[in-house]
């Protein structure tokens, strides 16, 4: 019997987790319930879609698979149609090429990307009804986001980075990787004979994100040693809980005046 490598164990463990607050009940009749992989074709998506690929059957659950074109780059059409071709050979369906256009919508080129790409998951989601859209956020993406927060002065609710769960336009989002480091789902791809595509945006400097990830986040681990990216992203749970039980006691004392 062929031996699972460490970090595809790690990314089906991460999968398992979150998916099993959306699993049928027991005994539960009718069509399963459909979850969705965001998946743009990098290490850290092409590793989920894989990963719930095989979790999500398991659980009594469909797997499909949506990828966004933004349409930003040359050849960004036949990419899209390449994942979405991918995701169909593992298994997926549905499978579908979300394609949106990002030029005119407010603030900078990343967050009109981002706030494109969410909308067309949400569209997608509404459409199959879905129980959840997965997204491929990883640890190392909470520890950069912790970073950018600082950097601008946020508070708590800022610090708390990206959740794991959360609703946009009545539509689970889950971020089953938080907890899984970049370089597991880069491992996980190889051992799975798995070729990630590399974002050039991810190495633009004319993006933050990007310069905090090639050269701030680098800096940082060399002069405060490997557990800086797992103790940012630790931080960001704490504020995260924190938050959660300060708004549930503003709540009730709302509640009671």
């Amino acid at each position: 019997m062929a031996t699972l490598a460490p970090s595809v164990a790690a990314v089906r463990a991460a999968v398992r987790r979150v998916l099993t607050e959306v699993r049928p009940p027991r005994g539960a009749t009718g069509p399963a319930p459909l979850v969705l992989v965001a998946c743009s074709g990098g290490a850290d998506s092409l590793a989920l879609a894989t990963a719930t690929a095989f979790v999500a059957p398991r659980l009594g659950l469909r797997a499909g698979l949506v990828t966004v074109d933004h349409g930003l780059q040359p050849g960004s059409a036949q990419r899209a149609a390449e994942v979405a071709g991918w995701g169909e050979r593992i298994g997926l369906d549905p499978v579908q090429v979300a394609t949106v256009s990002v030029a005119g919508r407010p603030g900078g080129p990343e967050a009109a990307a981002r706030e494109a790409r969410y909308q067309a998951l949400v569209e997608v989601a509404r459409r199959h009804d879905a129980a959840a859209v997965l997204l491929g956020h990883t640890r190392d993406d909470q520890a950069e986001t912790v970073l950018l927060a600082l950097a601008r002065g946020s508070g708590p609710r800022g610090l708390a980075g990206m959740p794991v769960r959360r609703r946009a336009g009545g539509v689970l989002l889950l971020r089953p990787l938080l907890e899984v480091s970049r370089e597991q789902t880069r491992k996980a791809c190889a051992a799975l004979g798995l070729t990630p595509w590399e974002d050039p945006h991810n190495v633009d400097p004319t993006y933050a994100r990007a310069r905090v990830r090639a050269e701030v986040m680098p800096t940082l681990v060399r002069a405060l040693g490997a557990g800086t990216v797992e103790n940012l992203a630790r931080t960001a749970a704490l504020l995260a809980a924190d938050t959660a039980a300060l708004d549930a006691l503003a709540a009730d004392a709302l509640e009671g005046a």
